[in-house]
């Protein structure tokens, strides 16, 4: 891998990491702030995602949401367990582009491909190319690893 292809990968787990970490921080320090109002507008899958709204599961959600974002951001910017946050980040993208999507337009700026389904690309893509060993916590322990096997 070139160092061009490796600084461009640090650059996208470090951009989506801010990006997914500060979309969870503000939802955390907004007490005012619910899914609720994102989930009441879901025309696709309207049972699941008004089981979501249920006032004994809303809770859960809300918490979820908020700390599940904080958290993949926090995961990317350290460059740990990058593998699993993103599969765990393509999941929660999924279901964020099914409660907005209205088939075949997911907003009314787009057709089949939203900012959700982009962002579960590039995770995919961080995932490909192993972008945790780049420059982050996921590199030096495997580093770390191989050390003590042949110790």
């Amino acid at each position: 891998m070139t160092n061009y292809q490796r600084i461009s990968l640090f650059a996208l787990r470090l951009s989506l990491g801010w990006l997914f970490f500060y979309a969870g921080i503000t939802k955390i320090f907004n007490p005012a702030w619910s899914a609720a109002g994102y989930l009441k507008g879901a025309k696709t899958f309207a049972m699941l995602f008004g089981w979501m709204l249920d006032p004994s599961v809303l809770p859960f959600i809300n918490f979820m949401n908020a700390w599940g974002l904080a958290l993949l951001g926090v995961s990317l910017l350290a460059g740990g367990l990058v593998r699993y946050s993103a599969y765990a980040g393509v999941l929660l993208m999924t279901l964020y582009y099914l409660a907005a999507m209205d088939f075949p337009y997911p907003n009314a700026h787009a057709f089949l491909v939203d900012e959700h389904v982009i962002y579960s690309v590039a995770l995919l893509t961080l995932v490909a190319f192993d972008a945790g060993r780049i420059w982050g916590f996921d590199g030096w322990w495997a580093s770390r690893r191989k050390m003590t096997k042949k110790a």
